[in-house]
């Protein structure tokens, strides 16, 4: 009896190894992604090989997108140059990676003016209760779930990111 149950447990494991979701970590063995292009006013962000666009995506932004992040809570998005410095596979927001900001000129200016400046930007996932709202981060860029999986795949550490208005 012992031998039936044990093989009815091993072959219903198997049964529903083959029903498992789909994994969120995808493999990509396409060129090099060199830089990632964020135009903010076009809500687009591209994955480039030089010259040469792989990946298109929507996104959304900050709840106040205009003009270059300069402190904690102001809702914007930044702008300029930076790198991405870190991935987060377990995030709330699906999957995210990391932009540089805030870089030593974003530090030097909100410390004059008394301030944070902020931190914790992302390029990541959407949750479910965002799907559809506009512009709804605190400064983050936010593309769809299958398209962070893509990009997560895709761009690597030490990644230039360029914001642009």
């Amino acid at each position: 009896m012992i031998v039936d149950r044990r093989t009815l447990l091993l072959g219903g494991a198997a049964a529903l190894a083959g029903c498992a979701a789909p994994s969120k970590f995808l493999t990509y063995d396409g060129p090099q992604v060199t830089s990632a292009l964020v135009l903010k006013g076009q809500r687009t962000l591209l994955l480039m090989n030089g010259q040469t666009v792989l990946k298109q995506m929507r996104f959304e932004l900050g709840f106040n997108p205009t003009g270059h992040k300069q402190f904690k809570g102001d809702g914007r998005t930044p702008e300029g140059g930076y790198v991405i410095d870190r991935r987060n596979p377990n995030s709330a927001y699906h999957l995210s990676i990391g932009i540089s900001y805030p870089n030593d000129r974003d530090r030097a200016f909100a410390r004059e003016m008394g301030r944070d400046p902020g931190g914790d930007i992302f390029i990541h996932g959407t949750p479910e209760a965002y799907v559809g709202k506009a512009d709804w981060t605190a400064g983050c860029v936010a593309v769809d779930n299958s398209e962070m999986e893509e990009c997560y795949a895709m761009v690597q550490d030490g990644t230039p990111v360029f914001l642009y208005a």
